[in-house]
């Protein structure tokens, strides 16, 4: 199946490098290119793609207010696509707010092609992405700036080790990671954090770390 694109970028050589790296990989199709986030949300609703690579910061509307606008479509639509955001460390206001405007995944505007590629798979297969260098980083500094928005309620649904791996998630342990701190395989890990998504209505590991610090389940430093 192939997983269709679309590029949002405000600058012509980098929407022309990563369409060129991406129409090169079999199983993905560059359906179109924008310029800014008016122009990616009009494009998006038009050719429909899996996946809408788009950058942070643009002119007119941004990515974030272009990210927000496609994952909460007008009644008439039911389309709405994985948003994989580019980004860098000197843009991180931006990016927490993506979080909750709903995108799934992030990568450095510097990722090597091959990073590109594997990250655009990954959101389109269902899965969330965090570019591993900013992860950590991008977590705490996320913390620091949201102060708890949710009834930790909601939590109750959850069993004591589910609690333990949604604590992980939140504090950016990888599946790997987690594993190994609580002893137990990484397959377990994986149904653990399938059951959380399921049990809280979370779409991806990305809301999942949202979802950690929004409840106070995670402290920043913790």
């Amino acid at each position: 199946m192939t997983i269709s694109v679309l590029i949002a970028d405000d600058q012509a050589m980098v929407r022309a490098g990563f369409a060129a790296v991406l129409d090169a990989q079999t199983g993905i199709e560059v359906v179109g290119q924008a310029a800014d986030g008016d122009e990616a949300v009009a494009m998006a609703h038009e050719l429909r793609p899996d996946v809408v690579v788009m950058d942070v910061r643009m002119p007119g509307r941004n990515g974030l207010e272009a990210t927000r606008a496609l994952q909460t479509p007008p009644r008439s639509s039911d389309y709405v696509p994985r948003v994989l955001m580019l980004t860098t460390f000197d843009i991180d206001d931006y990016v927490y707010e993506a979080l909750r405007a709903g995108a799934s995944g992030f990568l450095l505007k510097d990722a090597t092609p091959e990073e590109l590629v594997a990250a655009v798979r990954v959101v389109a297969s269902g899965d969330a992405l965090l570019a591993p260098s900013v992860t950590r980083r991008l977590i705490e500094d996320f913390a620091r700036s949201a102060p708890p928005r949710i009834d930790a309620g909601r939590l109750s649904e959850l069993t004591e080790r589910e609690r333990e791996v949604l604590t992980l998630v939140g504090r950016g342990f990888s599946n790997t990671e987690i594993a190994a701190a609580l002893f137990i395989a990484e397959q377990t890990v994986k149904t653990h954090v399938s059951k959380i998504l399921s049990k809280l209505g979370l779409r991806d590991r990305v809301h999942a770390v949202v979802l950690a610090y929004d409840t106070g389940l995670v402290q920043p430093g913790s």
